[in-house]
């Protein structure tokens, strides 16, 4: 790899690394933002949420819209849109202010996520290119565990805005090396615009995501919920009649029967489904459960991280000589023992049980995800390489937001009936009793306030947190098992992860 496309990667990385570290640090920041700025437990729920929502929403378009006015250029405003958003959050102290910026933030996050990947995909030849994805994918997975340790650090001197202060920091970096060592390129004939897919794609996106953050809270069966879905898939089928009418369609569905396209958006959205909700039901575990500070937090989870970066830059050499079937499956798989090795933390495990299950997992998922996005990009062609990013980063945040939504609901409903369990013919009063099954944060506040009985409450909701952590990644590890068999029926039989099909699968730009 010559010095030149080093320092490109390097740049994609790092600005890759500012959208995805962004998360896991607002995470570890909630309970400061939620006490300084008298947030309730809904507002902090869309501080966190609203990201997420203009993110997945707009990944396509922004995608397509790289492809046509010039990858650096839409890079740069992307940046430039998440740093200045960042810099106003320092200067926030209202809820509803904060999840304006961080809805901002989304939007910029939609415009960096893709084109990091088109770029480096176009900016490298076959021989390199593989190992290049390799070392973003790595990044992807790696830098939102990193981050928990960083923003750990961060917060044990500084206060919360100190997170923001890193994003403008890293998106600054990002910019000045864009500007440096990135070209400007785009599709040779630059397709027209695809305003009708672009919208159509946009709000199926976004009622579904929208579903899948409100489904635990408002119940999966409330009207509103439901609701979403319907608009979201029949918003998601007007799309597909749409573009198979167009002669120059933003996104050809077609591309989803290729097997390679297929097979690697579906290890992507199963792998995020676990990763995502693992993070956000093991962080309340070893903080409210084990009693670790978020900078502990950060730690405890950094080795998972090291594995996942570290693996990923060897995958390459594995596709090469045993095919992306062989490699990404088995991954999947590997990443559900892990699950299921974490699914046995009681609540007075040890830090050696726990590194245990994380290197398993991030052993797993490192060898998953290289071929998985491997298998997308070099499904299509150079000039639709945006869309190609769009559609792998948008497969990671529909199975994000899911994994978060369905974990996190399981973890709840297991840990009320555990506890309700636990505390039936206790004598404690009814109230209590229903306060404490809503969350453990809230059965150990009774428990502080109850004398002498407290203690017993504060080790039966210990307990039954760590009966719900253990059905929530149970469930975790059986959909990766079930994804990796999917995955492996449906993967490219070829032994690479080319699919020389595709060129009659997409009509000439």
């Amino acid at each position: 790899m010559s010095p030149e496309r080093r320092r490109v990667l390097l740049t994609m990385c790092l600005a890759l690394a500012t959208v995805v570290s962004t998360v896991a640090s607002l995470n570890v920041a909630l309970p400061d933002i939620a006490r300084e700025t008298g947030a309730t437990q809904t507002q902090i729920q869309w501080i966190v949420d609203a990201y997420a929502l203009v993110f997945a929403g707009l990944l396509l378009p922004a995608g397509a819209l790289g492809d046509r006015l010039g990858r650096r250029r839409i890079l740069l405003l992307g940046l430039a849109i998440f740093g200045l958003a960042s810099a106003a959050a320092t200067l926030i102290d209202q809820p509803g202010a904060l999840i304006a910026v961080r809805a901002t933030m989304g939007l910029g996050a939609a415009l960096i996520m893709p084109t990091t990947l088109s770029v480096i995909t176009s900016s490298f030849g076959p021989g390199e290119r593989d190992r290049a994805v390799a070392i973003w994918a790595g990044v992807a997975g790696g830098s939102a565990l990193l981050g928990l340790l960083v923003s750990g650090a961060v917060l044990e001197v500084f206060s919360w805005p100190s997170i923001f202060v890193l994003n403008v920091v890293l998106a600054a970096l990002a910019a000045a090396g864009t500007v440096r060592f990135v070209h400007e390129g785009r599709a040779p004939e630059r397709p027209p615009l695809d305003a009708g897919g672009a919208v159509l794609s946009a709000l199926a996106l976004t009622a579904i995501v929208w579903a899948f953050i409100e489904g635990p809270q408002r119940g999966w069966g409330d009207g509103l919920v439901v609701g979403g879905f319907a608009v979201g898939i029949a918003l998601g089928a007007a799309f597909v009649a749409h573009e198979l009418r167009r002669e120059q369609p933003m996104l050809d569905p077609r591309l989803f029967l290729l097997r390679g396209f297929g097979a690697g958006s579906l290890s992507l959205l199963v792998q995020f489904f676990g990763m995502f909700g693992f993070i956000f039901v093991l962080l309340q575990y070893v903080q409210f459960v084990l009693g670790y500070s978020p900078l502990e937090a950060g730690i405890a989870l950094a080795p998972m991280g090291v594995v996942l970066i570290g693996v990923s830059s060897r995958v390459p050499r594995l596709i090469d000589r045993f095919g992306v079937r062989r490699i990404g499956p088995p991954g999947l798989a590997i990443a559900g023992g892990g699950m299921a090795i974490l699914s046995t933390l009681g609540p007075d495990a040890s830090y050696w049980h726990l590194l245990a299950g994380l290197l398993v997992l991030g052993f797993g998922l490192a060898l998953a995800t290289t071929p998985a996005t491997t298998a997308i990009v070099e499904s299509v062609p150079a000039e639709k390489q945006g869309v190609a990013s769009a559609v792998n980063d948008a497969s990671r945040e529909v199975g994000g937001a899911l994994g978060i939504a369905v974990l996190g609901s399981v973890l709840a409903a297991a840990y009320s009936s555990s506890l309700g369990d636990a505390l039936a013919g206790s004598g404690a009063p009814a109230e209590a009793v229903s306060r404490a099954q809503e969350s453990l944060p809230a059965a150990m506040a009774i428990a502080e306030r109850i004398g002498p009985r407290g203690a017993d409450l504060a080790t039966a909701a210990g307990n039954a947190f760590a009966d719900g952590l253990s059905v929530a990644l149970l469930v975790a590890a059986a959909v990766m098992v079930a994804g990796a068999l999917v995955v492996y029926l449906r993967g490219p039989r070829s032994e690479v992860a080319t699919c020389p099909s595709v060129p009659s699968a997409v009509p000439p730009s």
